[in-house]
């Protein structure tokens, strides 16, 4: 995922702060240059530690026991004993399933009160006395003997004070395995996330007893209340930004990373392995190191957009493993097919056929020996019998990596998907132009991640791009350093842990060229989208997020007040001063009769400016929407609101006369006709 294209690493540099004494005049066109696309600003997902734990809702960390190694302490992480229980994981002789062949085997001593096992979930479990809580988990006995066992499920603090509380009892011979569920409503909201998830067994006998356990859950309520839905405060600042697109399911993290834990193609992200009951989810072990539950899959992630009112940007694997490895051509087949059955599951409305749904093999089927099988019917018998939106499919990820086996692999992938939904438009992912491609890419997905000064630099870039019919998606861009000598580095070096004023009213620079330039510019997306603060792994984000709060950062205000102020059509005016620091862009909403403009000034002066508008009967107020702040304010974990917009009325008139503070964004509304 980030990585810098070829076509941006030769311009490096930070603009110089340039005061701006004298008034700018902007003249504006009465006659609108082109429509503004609906999905020019929107979002960028990869699970860099913010799907599990973060964007989805469960709160319990390796909750299965997925793809760990049975009997090491690394396969007991975030699970501790408690009050003499013996726990270890065990490869279970009869799992839970084939997906899941490992269990936490639990041994008791008779008779006891306490003993059991906890988990600390996300780094903290949130306990909220407002919230209804679903927990569950599978379980059976190794030995047929009757047993009769009380199961005792807990929410506690961190000194041991019990919050939340809810019991059951298991008797019998249960060898096979058997669902407890329950419901936990705490009693008192917790004062931090300091919690833990206990379950105690108490077996009813003075022998030692051992059960053991699999898929194991605990949810909050989750937004838009969906069954193994969103996180509700993650998911509701992701909305309240105003998103028209979200490009998923990630960046690197769609892809093979050989070098990491003996990783083939088989470990590359599949969305048929990520549908279906939790049970036939094995998860993977992500490209950044961890292991994915896959509990976010492709059936939950098309349910959020359409709760959220976005569009996907969805990319499917094309070939290419991190590392630099290929598939050779004559191999590329089965994963083309792989990719047309994902498509298909999104828009594909046949509902017919009889499907085994709990069938390892059905999750991991692929069109090239379905026999009955259609992934438009999985989808309907999952419930979503309609097909979803589906308009953008990316080929591949940061294929410039790769740009010497890039052709055969987009020609492949293109030529049999567009003749499966010659609807659809197909991404390219190398550099633009280079290597040349057939068939002609009808956009590209260009990513660049580089110093604040070199976005306010760059505001013209796509001025000069041709109008020939190719499109053009800014995938991933984000001011990451202060130096441009040595942007991956450290924040010793440079690099922003959070970002700052002055990143943000960069990017929002680069955001006026964009929206000036949206007739070939059809969406944006900043990235990374989010980081959990207690397992970072790339900064600065757009928004940081515990287990019980969420950050939003200068750059999310920054890019809310971007996608919330859109127009239909953009007015031409004059142009900024390409060396200077100071941008804007003018937007027209046809149906309220608003002027929108847009202004980032990137420099540490203010800046006098004058917009004369060519309507002949303009509002005599508007509203000034203004984010500004010093060069280094960051909103932090512990000044979560150092920076945030606020709103007031202005004096609008045919003339609007406008000081733009230093390191700001503004937005400036009025009524015009």
């Amino acid at each position: 995922m980030h990585s810098l294209s070829s076509w941006v690493l030769g311009i490096l540099g930070i603009g110089a702060a340039v005061c701006q004494a004298a008034v700018t005049t902007v003249s504006v066109s009465a006659t609108a240059s082109h429509a503004i696309p609906t999905t020019l600003f929107g979002q960028m997902f990869e699970d860099i530690n913010s799907g599990d734990g973060g964007l989805y809702a469960e709160m319990l960390q390796n909750r299965a026991f997925q793809q760990v190694t049975p009997g090491t302490s690394d396969a007991l992480d975030f699970w501790s004993a408690i009050a003499g229980a013996n726990i270890a994981v065990i490869a279970d002789p009869k799992p839970v399933s084939d997906a899941l062949p490992n269990s936490l085997q639990v041994s008791v001593p008779g008779k006891s009160t306490t003993a059991g096992f906890a988990n600390s979930g996300f780094w903290g479990i949130n306990v909220n006395s407002s919230w209804t809580y679903t927990a569950s988990f599978y379980y059976k006995f190794p030995t047929s003997s009757s047993q009769s066992v009380k199961f005792t499920v807990e929410l506690r603090s961190a000194s041991g004070k019990t919050l939340a509380s809810s019991a059951t009892t298991a008797s019998g011979t249960a060898t096979t395995w058997k669902q407890v569920q329950l419901t936990l409503k705490p009693t008192t909201s917790a004062p931090d996330v300091n919690n833990q998830f206990v379950v105690l067994v108490q077996p009813s006998g003075s022998a030692t007893t051992t059960v053991d356990f699999a898929m194991f859950s605990l949810f909050p309520p989750t937004f838009k209340g969906r069954s193994n839905g969103m996180r509700m405060d993650i998911a509701e600042t992701l909305v309240e930004m105003g998103p028209k697109f979200f490009r998923f399911p990630g960046g690197n993290n769609l892809e093979v990373r050989p070098s990491c834990r003996g990783q083939t193609t088989a470990t590359r992200w599949q969305w048929n392995a990520t549908v279906g009951s939790l049970l036939d989810r094995p998860g993977r072990v992500g490209d950044w190191g961890y292991v994915n539950t896959d509990g976010l899959g492709l059936l939950e992630y098309l349910q959020f957009f359409e709760d959220a009112d976005m569009e996907p940007i969805m990319a499917v694997w094309s070939g290419y493993s991190l590392g630099g490895t290929s598939l050779p051509e004559n191999e590329l087949a089965p994963y083309i097919q792989q990719s047309i059955d994902q498509a298909c599951y999104d828009l594909c409305c046949s509902a017919s056929g009889h499907l085994s749904l709990y069938a390892l093999d059905q999750l991991h089927y692929s069109r090239s020996s379905q026999g009955y099988r259609s992934p438009g019917a999985l989808r309907a018998s999952l419930g979503h019998p309609e097909p979803f939106t589906l308009n953008y499919v990316e080929i591949g990820n940061e294929d410039f990596f790769a740009a010497d086996t890039y052709p055969y692999r987009f020609q492949d992938f293109v030529g049999n998907l567009s003749k499966a939904f010659p609807q659809l438009t197909f991404i390219a992912t190398s550099d633009v132009g280079d290597p040349t491609l057939t068939p002609t890419p009808q956009a590209y997905d260009v990513h660049v991640y580089q110093t604040p000064g070199w976005f306010a630099q760059n505001v013209f870039s796509y001025d000069s791009f041709a109008r020939d019919g190719q499109k053009y998606f800014e995938g991933e861009y984000a001011a990451i350093s202060t130096n441009a000598n040595d942007l991956f580095g450290t924040p010793s070096d440079g690099r922003l842990t959070f970002p700052t004023m002055q990143s943000s009213s960069g990017e929002a620079a680069f955001m006026t060229g964009l929206e000036r330039n949206s007739d070939i510019v059809f969406a944006a997306s900043y990235a990374p989208l989010l980081q959990h603060v207690n397992s970072t792994q790339w900064t600065p984000d757009l928004v940081s997020f515990d287990a019980g709060s969420v950050v939003r950062s200068t750059s999310f205000y920054t890019q809310k007040l971007f996608a919330t102020n859109q127009g239909d059509e953009f007015m031409p005016s004059t142009l900024p001063n390409q060396n200077g620091t100071v941008f804007w862009s003018i937007s027209r909403l046809t149906s309220t009769l608003e002027v929108i403009i847009k202004i980032a000034n990137s420099g540490n002066s203010s800046a006098q400016l004058a917009f004369a508008l060519p309507f002949s009967d303009v509002a005599s107020s508007g509203t000034l929407q203004l984010l500004t702040g010093a060069e280094t304010a960051s909103n932090t974990p512990e000044a979560p609101n150092t920076v945030v917009p606020k709103t007031s009325t202005i004096t609008t008139g045919k003339t609007i006369d406008y000081t733009a503070p230093a390191f700001s964004v503004s937005i400036i509304r009025v009524v015009a006709s």
